[in-house]
């Protein structure tokens, strides 16, 4: 199922209305199972263990363990991982992207839960190369997939969240995680999909650069309500800012041209104060100026 590439728009405007309509596909398949789903734009997060919101199952960690909820919900969630930063540009990582959930407090079964997703996947005419279950968990879930997939194990196929735990399986298509399956305290269920890779496989959509997914994060922070500073939120938008300028790329904001405004000032500050005090730390220059030592050392874009 090809998911309506457009005729005469950009390349953007292209990826912004397939991934919608794939969202809204799924939503759509959701509702005709009976299972309330909820769209997510914002990355704030829910609770104070991260800084943005990096998976859909995060609003949903208290009904986890909490034995009198029960039910089934359904999500998109638009996500930022700060921990990907670093691997964005190679085509699986995106830094921002939507994850499809679907959450059940002690109502739906794994089984239940792989035939799901085996069944939403052929909508999209996608169908898994194989499939990881963990060692402990091989011979009890092997059967649920009932032949339609290869099974490897893989003792990395575990989640946790500090206090909750759950053995999971990944569904992989052309090497690539797409998805997975976990089975927290072994009564409930948090899958999350990559709504971007699926796009991807389906409409053969090229990843975005490196340049084009710091501007798409960029973009999702300041619509989630945050502006630039020395803190938290603020200051990794801060941090994306300066990469950003630092590789050539711009993004149409003023909070753009404020921060490289901002940083020009501090560079013309650091060059008149460096031979006053030679030797001196990272955390000195950042605590008694707000100068980031390792931008003023890095080369201008």
């Amino acid at each position: 199922m090809r998911l309506f590439l457009g005729e005469a728009r950009t390349a953007k405007e292209v990826a912004y209305v397939t991934a919608g309509r794939l969202i809204q596909h799924y939503r759509d398949f959701c509702l005709s199972k009976g299972i309330n789903f909820t769209r997510i734009e914002s990355v704030r997060p829910y609770d104070t263990t991260t800084l943005f919101c990096g998976a859909g199952m995060q609003q949903y960690k208290p009904h986890f363990s909490d034995p009198s909820c029960k039910g089934t919900v359904a999500n998109s969630q638009t996500c930022l991982r700060l921990g990907d930063l670093e691997e964005i540009g190679d085509g699986t990582h995106f830094l921002h992207f939507t994850m499809l959930g679907l959450f059940s407090f002690r109502e739906m079964s794994v089984g239940n839960a792989i035939d799901f997703w085996f069944e939403f996947l052929a909508t999209l005419g996608l169908k898994p190369d194989h499939v990881t279950i963990h060692p402990d968990r091989l011979a009890e879930w092997t059967p649920l997939y009932r032949g339609r997939v290869p099974v490897v194990p893989d003792p990395e196929c575990t989640w946790s969240d500090g206090n909750i735990r759950g053995y999971c399986t990944e569904f992989y298509k052309d090497g690539v995680e797409i998805g997975n399956i976990v089975n927290p305290l072994g009564t409930c269920i948090d899958v999350g999909f990559g709504a971007d890779r699926l796009d991807m496989l389906i409409n053969g959509r090229p990843p975005e650069d490196v340049q084009e997914t710091l501007r798409s994060a960029i973009t999702k922070i300041i619509e989630s309500g945050y502006r630039p500073g020395n803190k938290e939120q603020g200051y990794v938008l801060r941090k994306l800012l300066r990469s950003l300028h630092r590789m050539g790329g711009a993004v149409d904001h003023p909070f753009f041209t404020e921060e490289i405004a901002r940083q020009e000032r501090l560079r013309a500050r650091y060059l008149r104060l460096r031979e006053r005090h030679p030797g001196m730390s990272p955390e000195w220059w950042f605590d008694t100026h707000g100068i980031e030592l390792s931008d003023m050392e890095a080369p201008e874009g």
